[in-house]
């Protein structure tokens, strides 16, 4: 098994590089001014929607930018592949997931989930920032090593459809948005075809991610270790987490659909299903 989630309380952290990941749904902005009120000292601010998605893309609502743009926010957070990196965001989010599984696209393996959130964080003694901005770091020059084996292409879910990859298709959305009863976001309810569901709410208990055999318990029952596994949700982000924790449980085949649904029917032949 990989471990994907650390708890703070059994990390060294020194010399370590810290990622923050505080995001809203709701308010784009309130991550960003989370972290000028206060941050793990000498983090790093990766926003969702300016440094983890490429907005301009019609991929989906959260599409990935670009290897070149990776490259650069690698390379400005002064990141090197075998640097230990600590990411985390309010905790029991998808945030830290989504950065997280980005760096793994890249190559940094060393990189790994904190269970606690910030105030969490602060509260258990790890040295804040109050400065409004961040530590400038002295750049890299690092070269990432892309790990094509994680990444699903919406032409490989197609073919995934279609029977052609022997992959297995799971939606971390809600049971109602998967069954096509309620979509509150996007304009054609359900989900792809031939898909099963595990909502990734289901990786928590008491708002925390659950490291305890429950959870992996749960995930055998939709899907074994070694089948073959692509993940989505509604745009990427839900999903990130339930790549991550298939990981921590032994899961090693899986992919994930960064444009997820809202790619998904995108198209101008849209399939669906319902129930």
């Amino acid at each position: 098994m990989s471990e994907v989630f650390k708890s703070i309380k059994a990390v060294d952290v020194h010399d370590v590089k810290w990622i923050d990941a505080r995001f809203s749904l709701q308010d784009g902005g309130s991550g960003r001014k989370k972290f000028k009120e206060g941050h793990i000292k000498g983090a790093q601010y990766w926003d969702l929607e300016n440094d983890l998605s490429d907005m301009d893309e019609k991929a989906g609502r959260h599409p990935l930018p670009d290897k070149d743009t990776l490259t650069s926010l690698f390379r400005k957070s002064g990141l090197e592949l075998d640097d230990r990196i600590l990411i985390y965001d309010d905790g029991g989010s998808p945030f830290a997931a989504r950065a997280w599984w980005i760096l793994q696209y890249g190559g940094f393996k060393n990189s790994f989930i904190l269970l606690e959130g910030f105030e969490e964080l602060a509260a258990l003694g790890v040295p804040v920032s109050n400065t409004a901005d961040a530590d400038v770091p002295e750049p890299s020059n690092v070269v990432p090593v892309w790990d094509e084996t994680i990444f699903a292409t919406r032409e490989f879910v197609e073919k995934t459809v279609e029977g052609k990859t022997g992959n297995v298709l799971v939606d971390a959305r809600s049971a109602e948005r998967y069954r096509g009863e309620v979509e509150p976001i996007d304009p054609i309810a359900g989900h792809i075809p031939g898909a099963l569901n595990f909502n990734w709410e289901q990786l928590k208990r008491d708002g925390s991610f659950d490291l305890s055999d429950d959870v992996g318990e749960q995930l055998t029952q939709i899907v074994k270790r070694d089948e073959e596994i692509v993940v989505y949700c509604g745009s990427g982000v839900t999903a990130a987490p339930l790549f991550a924790m298939m990981k921590q449980n032994g899961y090693e085949n899986v992919k994930l659909y960064v444009g997820s649904y809202s790619d998904w029917i995108s198209r101008e032949v849209v399939e669906v299903e319902k129930g």
